[in-house]
């Protein structure tokens, strides 16, 4: 199966056990055994880069890696580095309870790129604004490593203001969901956590509009509303996306991932797949293996 890292993993300082910072190129150095292989997190991740050239695979979408990038990652999501030059930046990670049981009545589905996996992870920094937001992860990363009063309270004000700015310069551009009804953007968000849930046993828009107390036609309205998908192809979109990262990440066999997948007969399990993809499985996997490790050149 894919390596799924815990937080708890990272070197931390006592106090904090669900929050982590460090300067990038020293986190990648002393990381390097478990965080240079195609990996998921149980946490939330930011990371900036300040220097440095490359490519993030996220889920199967490479991005861009320059000077000015930041990515956010959601617990769950796989994903892999190739540099071509040394990166420098920050980081930092935090698990959901350490952000919202700081401030009352606040969700990291607030901000845009923690919203929804239909919104891009990533954003890229003009000039002008790189050298404040580098200033912010600097900040947040110098408060990590010392000992003041108030440390816990401090971090969370320093992030929670890192990801309004962050959610300021996201917002300029027009990639992302911009929906004026805060029901539909609910109910949105409440069906992918159900689809999170449930994609595995239950394949049938019928069961998630059910689940949400609406029919499927007002279900549908609300996902063609919001981002132009009816909602059987987020269903089949979360298991593709499942079905990809075993067959690239793990050595289980092809039939063990569609009966996992909740697929009883392989040879429909890989009609579906190939439907979707234009590729068997095992073409798929096939070709994915032949692509280049993770690796590091010397600039």
């Amino acid at each position: 199966m894919i390596p799924i890292l815990s937080i708890e993993q990272f070197e931390k300082e006592e106090s904090l056990i669900d929050f982590y910072s460090n300067d990038l190129a020293a986190h990648l150095w002393k990381n390097k055994e478990s965080v240079f292989i195609p990996h998921r997190h149980d946490f939330f991740l930011c990371v900036l880069f300040s220097k440095g050239t490359g490519s993030h695979e996220i889920d199967f979408t490479n991005y861009p890696v320059e000077p000015g990038s930041v990515f956010f990652l959601k617990p769950g999501q796989t994903h892999f580095w190739k540099f071509n030059s040394e990166p420098e930046g920050y980081i930092f990670f935090h698990t959901q309870d350490f952000f919202e049981f700081g401030f009352l009545n606040a969700k990291l589905t607030q901000f845009p790129f923690y919203f929804s996996y239909e919104n891009p992870p990533n954003l890229r920094l003009k000039i002008d604004d790189l050298e404040s937001v580098i200033s912010r992860f600097k900040e947040i990363n110098n408060e990590y490593y010392n000992g003041a009063t108030f440390k816990k309270q401090k971090l969370l004000s320093l992030i929670n203001l890192v990801y309004i700015d962050l959610t300021r310069l996201y917002s300029a551009f027009e990639f992302h969901i911009i929906v004026k009804s805060t029901t539909y953007l609910s109910t949105l968000k409440n069906l992918e956590v159900l689809i999170q849930q449930f994609y595995r046993t239950q394949k049938s828009s019928i069961f998630y509009a059910e689940k949400l107390n609406i029919t499927t036609k007002h279900l549908n309205r609300i996902t063609k509303n919001t981002i132009n998908k009816k909602s059987s192809e987020l269903i089949s979109e979360r298991i593709i996306l499942e079905a990809k990262r075993l067959l690239v990440h793990s050595e289980d066999s092809l039939a063990d991932i569609a009966e996992f997948l909740g697929y009883e007969d392989y040879a429909y399990f890989s009609r579906v797949f190939k439907l979707k993809t234009k590729s068997s499985p095992s073409d798929f996997r096939n070709h994915y293996k032949t692509k280049t490790p993770f690796e590091i050149k010397n600039s």
